[in-house]
């Protein structure tokens, strides 16, 4: 049964790729509300040959509408959300806002979608890293569990919105003509250079990311115990995320076991051509559902075969972010 949607955070880089996604998976709906800032009203979107004005993010906004996909910020999420629920709707956020709640589902929908049902008005869609990171991860951890994992992230400039994008590239420009670099939206220059997540650091050394990763990893495998540590740094990348990852098996397991269990895995892609030097990169995740899986390889550090080593590659903003969101709000009819 066809619903009606609402946007908030229509005109950002995920909300314009919810737009897209819905054009190219045909998701029925009877109208769409596309809502943002003050600064954005009247600009025109267009869904499915159909023109709609963006109108601004009110808490009188929802009325008549059954699903919102919200990407407008933690904190406009915490503002706005609760009148969203009130109205009947249902919310996929895509801020951290929720993310930890204990009565709100953080789901994957090709790990946990039943979690979907249990919602309460609010769905949370996990970080972009961790749905990046656990595509993969989770069919290798229902064939044999998990024991620990380390993980290194190396994330694109979209993982700090279309400003951080449109700096890089002029930041890129200024450097090759020998001019002052221009830092506005991302932390520190970013083209040429490579430097830690900008998140607040906590009083271990660790950053928000990189604790989002283990947290939320956690209670989407609902796996209190499983160990996970890692080390997240922005690179000059457009958009999609790579990470390294290396995993401790409760048993022995093979690269050739993990290609086989990976290989009907929905969402992953396996792309491992030793012979011509050919692994995932950020450039072919790039605007793919998938995420890219390769340089699967035995940790021969690790004693009797229970440690493998992987590549992955995928897009943020995709997967990342506005396809699972979407994918939720699929289950949700």
């Amino acid at each position: 049964m066809a619903k009606n949607f609402a946007i908030a955070g229509v005109t950002g880089a995920v909300g314009q790729e919810f737009i897209r996604i819905m054009e190219e998976r045909n998701v029925p709906f009877n109208s769409c509300k596309m809502l943002a800032s003050s600064r954005s009203v009247g600009k025109k979107i267009t869904l499915k040959g159909k023109d709609y004005t963006v109108e601004e993010l009110r808490h009188d906004s929802f009325k008549g509408v059954d699903i919102v996909l919200f990407s407008a910020g933690g904190s406009r999420s915490k503002e706005f959300t609760p009148s969203a629920v009130q109205a009947g709707a249902v919310v996929v956020d895509n801020s951290s806002c929720f993310r930890m709640d204990p009565e709100v589902p953080l789901v994957v929908p090709e790990i946990n979608g039943e979690q979907i049902r249990k919602h309460k008005g609010i769905i949370a869609n996990p970080n972009c890293t961790t749905i990046i990171a656990i595509m993969p991860i989770w069919p290798l951890h229902k064939a044999n569990p998990i024991k620990r994992m380390v993980v290194s992230s190396y994330q694109a400039a979209s993982g700090a919105g279309q400003a951080a994008m449109l700096e890089l590239i002029q930041q890129a420009r200024e450097a090759l003509d020998d001019k002052p670099v221009t830092i506005s939206a991302l932390k520190y220059q970013l083209a040429f250079n490579v430097y830690c997540h900008d998140s607040k650091i906590g009083p271990g050394g660790y950053n928000e990311e990189e604790m989002k990763l283990a947290k939320e990893t956690r209670k989407i495998f609902n796996c209190p115990d499983i160990a996970i540590t890692a080390t997240c740094v922005r690179v000059p990348v457009l958009r999609a995320h790579s990470e390294s990852i290396n995993l401790e098996f409760t048993d022995p397991i093979t690269p050739d076991q993990v290609r086989d269990l990976l290989s009907t895995a929905p969402g992953v892609r396996i792309v491992d051509d030793r012979e011509k030097n050919r692994f995932p990169m950020p450039l072919d995740a790039s605007g793919k559902d998938d995420v890219l899986v390769g340089r699967i390889r035995q940790d021969e550090s690790i004693p009797d075969n229970r440690g493998i080593n992987l590549w992955i590659s995928g897009d943020q903003i995709r997967k990342g972010a506005a396809l699972n969101a979407v994918q939720i709000a699929e289950k949700l009819f």
